[in-house]
């Protein structure tokens, strides 16, 4: 029997949705291993998230609630999670292949001595080992990968997960943290102020690309992104060219989105960009050039001007809603 260790995300005393799929892929890996799920979380003053993470379908969860946990730090994180994983004995420790995520984990799979895969999509047993896929070159290609060793790392990418139905709460370990202090401080965090939905959690993204030609032009994306209460989103190449920020960018290099809807506006569809949307529920694609790629992968595709569709769409849209 094996356990499996998840590690939950949360910010402002809050439970990242990105928690919730990690916790479907730990299920499956913990049924494999006839072992227990046993949910983890980090920080300070996190006893709110702790109770949101005991519904998540958890055996159990450890609270590490500890001050010198103020503020994100991986390297007072990575020594924190190896101490419960060897603990508890993990057979896998897994979390959302988040930006954190990515960050702290393959110090985990240091500390333990453990072998690492990153953005797994599936698990499965072989013999005594887990094994896992994921996916390679924007994927296009999906890696087997097998783990040497009594213990395995994985970040999961999240938006082939679905989260499991809200059960009764687990039991919560309430405790400090006994690991030494980092050598690093945290001095300060100046988080992104916007009224939109973050991209990670939306259920709607409006993006834009190349394709709208200048910022100017970019701001039709964002008028139907806040038509639409979405969140906003954009190609590489228009983060490259200065027009929005790069939190904004969707793709192999930016970030893995899925949401009910993804709305591509002048985006061609490179392989990198659809690399990071193509697990949405529904894509519509609005582009002048008929043969562009991003009509492959689209549910619904509309061949047009975006300067002239959009804003007769913002328009429809708002007369619906009255």
């Amino acid at each position: 029997m094996g356990n499996v260790l998840v590690v939950a995300e949360h910010s402002d005393q809050k439970l990242r949705k990105v928690s919730l799929p990690a916790v479907t892929f730990a299920k499956q890996a913990a049924d494999l291993l006839g072992g227990q799920v046993i949910g983890l979380v980090v920080g300070s003053q996190v006893k709110a998230v702790a109770q949101q993470f005991a519904v998540s379908g958890v055996d159990r969860v450890i609270c590490l609630d500890d001050p010198s946990f103020v503020g994100y730090l991986a390297e007072s994180v990575a020594p924190a999670v190896a101490e419960v994983a060897k603990e508890v004995q993990a057979q896998l420790v897994c979390c959302p292949a988040s930006v954190q995520g990515k960050d702290y984990l393959p110090r985990v799979a240091a500390i333990l001595d453990a072998g690492m895969v990153s953005e797994a999509v599936a698990v499965w047993k072989e013999g005594d080992h887990l094994r896992f896929k994921r996916p390679l070159f924007a994927g296009n290609i999906l890696a087997k990968v097998a783990v040497d060793g009594p213990v395995a790392v994985a970040t999961v990418r999240t938006t082939e997960f679905e989260p499991l139905p809200p059960g009764a709460a687990a039991p919560i370990e309430e405790r400090t943290s006994a690991h030494p202090t980092s050598l690093v401080t945290f001095k300060s965090f100046v988080p992104v102020v916007s009224e939109r939905p973050d991209l990670n959690d939306a259920t709607v993204v409006v993006a834009g690309g190349r394709g709208l030609k200048s910022k100017e032009g970019f701001a039709l994306a964002e008028q139907l992104a806040d038509t639409l209460t979405a969140a906003i989103g954009a190609s590489r190449a228009a983060v490259d060219a200065g027009w929005v920020p790069n939190d904004w960018q969707v793709g192999q290099t930016g970030k893995i989105v899925a949401p009910s809807l993804y709305i591509a506006i002048g985006i061609s569809g490179a392989i990198q960009h659809v690399a990071g949307m193509r697990g949405s529920k529904t894509i519509v694609a609005i582009n002048k050039d008929e043969e562009a790629p991003i009509f492959q992968v689209a549910d619904y595709g509309l061949v047009a001007d975006a300067a002239k569709a959009v804003p007769e769409l913002i328009e429809q849209i708002r007369s619906l809603k009255g």
